[in-house]
């Protein structure tokens, strides 16, 4: 008795790495298109070109799979910040360059945004003691980058140079995300207004608090 595949018949079975691949890539553009409720494993396998049961054999379950997607969408983040705080080497700018990646990301890619801290690994003090003694897998790429991480750094770099005092580092990096984060989510959600000025302002009113409330020198 000849056995049935349990791929669709016609479909070109994929490489086993390959379909691990294909079905997150496929739950990549639903979160982009919808957020993290679209990412489904039945949909991810239909629009990777398999069988519902073959997406099983690679995630145990939808929350597996939306954690791969959420972890691309974290680093997608964290690479926008990057790059806005490589266009200066001045800390103040660096630190308004962080927030301003992190809002015009969440309104670019608003799916994604949604996506990414649905599954996340921790942040607190014991993860980042982790990190800072080796403790975690140095083979773990996705770990260096994080969001939160790049906001450290940057509010490190501030301290290093003078504009940070050492007592307001502790907790510095949860007083600053959090505010960029509730802004980002007030102008995906509403109330607030989203005209290009009306944006602009609204940052720019979040960007000068955190400056004020954690930096030597800043303007009040």
């Amino acid at each position: 008795m000849s056995s049935v595949s349990a791929d669709p018949p016609g479909r070109k079975p994929y490489h086993h790495g390959a379909l691990r691949s294909a079905l997150i890539e496929a739950s990549i553009a639903l979160a982009r298109e919808g957020g993290p409720d679209r990412v489904v494993l039945r949909e991810a396998a239909r629009a990777a070109g398999v069988s519902h049961s073959a997406a099983y054999r690679h995630f145990a379950d939808r929350e597996a799979l939306l954690a791969e997607v959420s972890r691309f969408a974290r680093n997608e983040l964290a690479a926008e910040m990057h790059r806005r705080v490589n266009r200066t080497k001045d800390p103040r700018r660096r630190l308004r360059a962080v927030g301003t990646a992190y809002i015009d990301f969440a309104l670019t890619e608003p799916g994604l945004f949604r996506t990414a801290f649905t599954s996340h690994p921790a942040t607190s003090r014991d993860a980042e003691h982790d990190r800072a003694t080796g403790g975690e897998d140095p083979t773990n790429t996705a770990a260096s980058a994080e969001p939160f991480e790049v906001l450290g750094q940057v509010l490190d770099e501030a301290q290093a140079a003078g504009l940070l005092e050492p007592r307001r580092r502790p907790g510095a990096d949860i007083a600053a995300w959090s505010a960029v984060h509730g802004l980002a989510g007030l102008l995906l959600e509403g109330p607030l207004p989203t005209s290009a000025a009306a944006i602009k302002f609204s940052r720019g009113q979040v960007l000068d608090l955190v400056e004020r409330g954690l930096l030597n020198g800043a303007q009040t």
